[in-house]
C-alpha cells in the first residue's frame, strides 16, 4: 500500500481497508442498537414475501388487494392462535413442574452412572443448608421475584413488536407491487429501471418460494414427528409436532434443541432407560430424512448454500439478534446471494456462498436496456 500524504498534520486519504474496516463495524454496532426498531421491520418483509403469492393468486380471482390483505392476516392470527393454544398447556405444565422434572432427571441419571450419585448428593446437602438459614431464603426468594418482574416486564415489548410487525405486514399486502412501481419512477434512465424490477423480481420469487416451500416442509416435518411421538406413547405428541415445526426454521441448532426435549420428556417420562435414545433417534431420523432428501429436492439447487457460511451466518445473526436472528439468517443469505447473481462485481461472492460444484445462475443484462 502506498503512503498517503498529509498536510496540516492531516491526512489527505483513508486507506480503502480502513474505510471498509470502519463501516462493517459501524454497520453492525447500528444493528444491534436498533435491534427494537428493526426486528419487527425484517420480519414483516420476509413474512410479506411469503404471502405474495397467495396475494396475487387472490387478486387475479377478483379480490382487491386491501380484501386479500385481510384474509391473509385472518388465516395467520387463526393459525398463530392455534399454535400457541396447543402449546400452552404443556409448557404451562413443564414449567409448573420444573422442580419435580429436575429432581426426576437426577433420579435417572444416578442410575445411569454412579459418579453423579456424589454431585447431586452435594448439591441437596447445600440446598438444604440453604434452606436452614432465614437470611438466604429470603434472597433468594428476592431474586426469584426480581427475574419474575423482569421477565414481565419483556412482555409488553414483545407484544409491541408483534403488533408492529403484523401492521406492517398488513400494509405491505395491502400495497401490493407499490414499491415495483416506486422503483421505475425514482430511477432515470430505462436500462436501470428493467435492471432494478429484475433484481427485486428475482429475489422476491426465490425468497417467496424458499420461505413458502421450508414452510409447508417444516409442517410436514411437525406432521411426522407428531405421529411418531404418539406411536411411542409420548405424552403431549402434539406438542413435539409444533415443536419441530417452529424449531426447524432454524437449520442445524433447531433439530439439536427438538432432540433435547424429546430426550428429556423421554427421560422422565419412562422406566426403561431405552426409550430417551429410541426417541432422540426417531427424531434424528426424521429431521435428517427431511435435511438431507427432502429439502433438497424440493428447494433446488440454485438454493443450496455453503454450509459453513450458512452456519457462521446463523451464529453471527444468533449473537446480534438472538432467537428471531436464527430465524432470518438463512432467507437474508438467500436475497444476498439473489443479488450476487445480477452484479458482475458480487460474482465471486455467490460463488463463496453456494455449495462445492454449484454454480449460481448467471442473469445476463442486456446493456443497451433492450
Amino acid at each position: 500500500m502506498t503512503p498517503y500524504r498529509q498536510r496540516d498534520g492531516w491526512p489527505q486519504a483513508v486507506p480503502r481497508w480502513a474505510a471498509i474496516g470502519i463501516f462493517l463495524y459501524l454497520s453492525v454496532f447500528a444493528l444491534g442498537f436498533a435491534q427494537l426498531f428493526l426486528v419487527p421491520i425484517v420480519l414483516a418483509f420476509l413474512l410479506s414475501m411469503v404471502f405474495s403469492p397467495v396475494r396475487r393468486t387472490l387478486h387475479r380471482r377478483g379480490l382487491s388487494q386491501g380484501l386479500a390483505a385481510i384474509l391473509i392476516m385472518i388465516a395467520l392470527l387463526v393459525g398463530l392462535a392455534t399454535l400457541a393454544t396447543a402449546l400452552a398447556v404443556p409448557v404451562s405444565g413443564w414449567l409448573n413442574n420444573a422442580t419435580t422434572i429436575e429432581r426426576k432427571i437426577e433420579t435417572r441419571l444416578n442410575e445411569v452412572s454412579g459418579p453423579f450419585s456424589g454431585f447431586f448428593r452435594a448439591k441437596e446437602k447445600l440446598e438444604s443448608m440453604t434452606e436452614s438459614d432465614d437470611s438466604d431464603v429470603q434472597k433468594v426468594e428476592t431474586q426469584d421475584n426480581t427475574l419474575t418482574r423482569r421477565l414481565a416486564s419483556l412482555v409488553p415489548t414483545f407484544i409491541t413488536q408483534c403488533l408492529f410487525t403484523l401492521v406492517l405486514l398488513l400494509f405491505l399486502l395491502a400495497s401490493g407491487d407499490m414499491f415495483y412501481e416506486k422503483i421505475v419512477h425514482v430511477l432515470p434512465t430505462l436500462r436501470d429501471k428493467k435492471r432494478a424490477v429484475r433484481i427485486t423480481q428475482d429475489i422476491e420469487r426465490k425468497l417467496s418460494r424458499y420461505l413458502f416451500t421450508i414452510t409447508l416442509i417444516n409442517a410436514g416435518l411437525g406432521t411426522a414427528v407428531g405421529v411418531a411421538m404418539w406411536l411411542l406413547g409420548m405424552p403431549s405428541p402434539l406438542s413435539f409436532g409444533i415443536i419441530a415445526f417452529l424449531f426447524n426454521f432454524v437449520p442445524y441448532l433447531g433439530a439439536l434443541a427438538g432432540i433435547a426435549i424429546a430426550s428429556v420428556v423421554a427421560l422422565v417420562s419412562f422406566d426403561w432407560l431405552g426409550w430417551p435414545l429410541i426417541v432422540a433417534g426417531t427424531y434424528f431420523f426424521l429431521t435428517t430424512l427431511e435435511g438431507q432428501i427432502i429439502t433438497p429436492y424440493f428447494v433446488g439447487r440454485s438454493l443450496r448454500l455453503n454450509t459453513v457460511v450458512v452456519f457462521l451466518t446463523i451464529s453471527f445473526w444468533a449473537w446480534l439478534w438472538s432467537v428471531v436472528g436464527m430465524i432470518v439468517a438463512v432467507p437474508l443469505l438467500v436475497a444476498v446471494k439473489a443479488l450476487s447473481e445480477h452484479i458482475d462485481r458480487l460474482e465471486p461472492l455467490g460463488h463463496f456462498l453456494a455449495e462445492r460444484h454449484a454454480e449460481p445462475p448467471r442473469h445476463d443484462i442486456d446493456p443497451t436496456g433492450d
